[in-house]
């Protein structure tokens, strides 16, 4: 094959440009072939369930293109489509540090130097750039401006593309992208053994103080009297549109459950999606927004594809009186104020994606079939583990409370049993009820938020009263008691530390730092850093690690989320979280783990909670009864006995084999999603370090036990990660060599 060729493409009556393809970097290889054939450059490649799938690409009037994706099945072709162009827009706003940081950070004395505002920027959770002008308080250097806000459709002058082999995969890169204050290249992604096809755009901006979101998806499907676009709604409810209407100025946002639409072509479908996880950043509820869109051009042609909203929307207010209704009215109300985008530092590649699915079958065959990169939405059952999650701030005392009744099942309740959790760590007395009561208030607060999680648990499924307090400790964190304990955050000078109540029997009133983690330490509890580095923990657990409570085995580590989200990072949350985990190892005060949570707010059935949500799968033969002591699930989680995982990447059993000083660490993992890599990553106690293996040579849907050695000397501590294409991921907790 000829390293360059030149391509002469007739698209319609016009004539195509010239085109030089680059096939210096392509090695041929069984089931994924590319060269040029017929003007234009072909890829053929075996799919799923013996699909054979071919796409070609040419250049039109400098504008990349599909010129036709097809697929077979037994007998002959089925054309999908032809000529479809890419569309991309971008966004942008500015990036603001947030009060909600700076408070803590003028707590522990420390300046808001330019330094410090650039560094912490990055992390923020209550910003929303595109609110003009903004809610007062909220963000530095308010109101923002109109004219902050910049949005661009791409703009392609190209003239030659490269074809290149990674793995399994082949990337065929065209360059001359521009999209306002965003430049760089476009590039399909085709992965053998998957009908996947992967389109992104991969550009950078040198401008300061970036936030953006996009759109991207394809224009040019051609409508005739087979075509509809098909989606289940969030009711999960199958709809369709034939392209009857008018012409649409604007993306039609489409509420899809399972953030997918299905274009059937009569023939065949063409599914359109995002990344499952990596496309969303943290937000304190999972209304759907609408995250896939179609929109009529013409008669004759549509566009398809992926989008973000502009801004949030409330979540239904709940509450039988009119004081709970109006409370969780406001609550619901702000959150509007709180819709941070993506962030794109200055010089770095951002990659917006957008996937294409090709199927022979129909619109409700072709769901299930992309569903299973999936698992339907669901977190699958490993044997050996139960699923936790964790830090919900549901109001479930004052919402039973207000019921009148604790059998009035939450509507929360559904979604954790959908997703198929089986164990929840709630976050009451936070923003709800009354923390800060010595006692008799909270004491009759927490009897019913105890025996309303207590009514709810069943044989597969405990609710955890759990608590976020703001009290001691410094910034915000999780306190887990392995029972429910009356306990409150103050002392009177007339209570003692711990004393009996007639009513509620032992209660604890804790009177300053060292009094509660004595009393953690009583009851055999576990407590960690809420959202550490970011929003109300800004600043630790850095500013507590000499602390009495950092030191102690009592302390967990820290909460994991993935916030912020920056596209040009491969792992979830690659810098705040898993970087704070190293460090944490690093200071030497015994091992210190991430438990993946939450965070959020009230939960509906029709919310779309799967891609904003990460859980933990620990190491339980059975989940406690609500009347057995749950210290199994506190020494699992105290032990590492547990890996963080989204769901699409799971991890069987690892383990370190051998004790001398070559040991060998080994994994089990299934993916769904084509895998990217696995990494195995140690600490010297002041540096971290790693070892990254490439997987792009594994299909999609794989299993593979994975045996890395290494050598001891100079390592503290390892841990073990696997992440995906899509940028899913699973990893263990770092393990401490003797």
């Amino acid at each position: 094959m000829k390293t360059l060729a030149t391509v002469i493409l007739f698209a319609g009556a016009a004539l195509a440009q010239d085109v030089r393809c680059d096939f210096q970097e392509y090695k041929p290889q069984d089931g994924l072939k590319a060269e040029m054939a017929g003007g234009a450059l072909q890829v053929s490649w075996r799919g799923e369930r013996g699909d054979q799938l071919r796409a070609s690409f040419t250049i039109r009037g400098g504008v990349p293109t599909i010129a036709e994706l097809a697929i077979r099945k037994g007998g002959n072709w089925t054309v999908l489509a032809r000529n479809l162009a890419p569309e991309f827009q971008v966004t942008s706003g500015v990036r603001r540090l947030s009060e909600q940081q700076m408070a803590p950070l003028r707590q522990l004395g420390i300046a808001l130097t330019p330094e410090v505002i650039e560094r912490e920027k990055w992390n923020a959770f209550w910003d929303a750039p595109l609110m003009v002008p903004g809610a007062p308080k909220t963000n530095l250097d308010l109101p923002r401006r109109p004219e902050e806000i910049r949005r661009a459709w791409a703009e392609f002058h190209s003239s030659a593309c490269q074809a290149r082999t990674d793995g399994a995969r082949l990337e065929i890169t065209f360059p001359g992208l521009s999209m306002g204050i965003f430049s760089g290249r476009l590039q399909y992604t085709i992965y053998r053994d998957s009908n996947l096809v992967r389109q992104e755009a991969i550009a950078m901006t040198t401008e300061p103080s970036v936030a953006y979101k996009y759109v991207a998806g394809v224009k040019g499907l051609a409508i005739d009297p087979a075509t509809r676009i098909a989606w289940r709604d969030t009711a999960r409810s199958w709809q369709q549109y034939r392209f009857g209407g008018s012409v649409n100025q604007e993306p039609v946002a489409l509420r899809a459950r399972n953030r997918l639409a299905i274009v059937e072509t009569g023939g065949g479908s063409l599914a359109f999606l995002p990344p499952s996880h990596k496309f969303f950043f943290a937000r304190e509820i999972e209304t759907n927004l609408g995250y896939v869109y179609y929109r009529k051009d013409s008669d004759n042609s549509f566009a398809a594809g992926v989008r973000q909203a502009d801004r949030e929307e409330s979540y239904r207010p709940f509450g039988i009186s009119d004081a709970e209704w109006d409370k969780t009215a406001r609550e619901a109300r702000h959150d509007i104020n709180n819709f941070a985008l993506y962030n794109a530092p200055p010089r770095t590649w951002q990659r917006m994606p957008v996937y294409l699915y090709l199927s022979a079958a129909d619109a409700r065959s072709t769901a299930d079939q992309v569903l299973a990169y999936t698992h339907d939405d669901r977190y699958q059952a490993v044997p050996g583990f139960k699923v936790l999650v964790s830090h919900f701030h549901m109001h479930w005392n004052e919402h039973a409370s207000d019921e009148g009744t604790l059998d009035n099942q939450p509507s929360w309740l559904q979604v954790f049993r959908g997703l198929g959790v089986n164990m929840a760590i709630l976050a009451d007395f936070h923003s709800d009820a009354h923390p800060n009561d010595p006692g008799p208030i909270r004491f009759a607060e927490q009897k019913v938020y105890f025996d309303a999680c207590e009514r709810f648990s069943d044989r597969d499924f405990l609710l955890i009263p759990g608590e976020e307090p703001d009290a001691k400790l410094g910034g915000h964190y999780i306190t887990f008691l392995p029972r429910p304990v009356y306990w409150s955050h103050v002392r009177n000078a007339s209570q003692q530390f711990d004393e009996t109540d007639p009513k509620y029997g032992k209660v604890y009133h804790i009177g300053n730092a060292a009094e509660e983690l004595d009393m953690i330490r009583k009851e055999g509890g576990l407590v960690w850093q809420a959202h550490p580095r970011t929003k109300g923990s800004t600043g630790y657990p850095d500013a507590i690690r000499d602390s009495a409570h950092f030191l102690s085995d009592r302390f967990l580590g820290g909460s994991y989320q993935s916030l912020p989200v920056d596209q040009s990072q491969k792992r979830l949350c690659e810098e705040r979280c898993l970087g704070l985990l190293d460090d944490m190892n690093n200071w030497g005060a015994g091992p210190k783990y991430m438990i993946a949570e939450g965070d959020t707010y009230m939960k509906w059935p029709d919310d779309e909670t799967f891609p904003q949500l990460i859980v933990n799968y620990v190491k339980l033969d059975r989940v406690p009864a609500y009347k057995e002591d749950w210290t199994p699930l506190a020494k699992a989680m105290r032990a590492g006995d547990y890996f963080v995982s989204s769901g699409e990447v799971l991890l069987r059993k690892w383990a370190i084999e051998g004790t001398g000083p070559k040991r060998t660490f080994s994994a089990d993992v299934d993916w769904t999603w084509p895998p990217e890599f696995v990494e195995l990553v140690w600490g010297d106690g002041k540096k971290t370090d790693r070892q990254v293996l490439s997987q792009t040579e594994l299909a999609a849907f794989a299993n593979h036990t994975y045996k890395i050695p290494f050598e001891t000397a100079g390592k503290k501590w390892v841990r073990f990660g696997a992440w995906d294409s899509a940028g899913n991921g699973a990893f263990t907790q770092p393990v401490e060599l003797k």
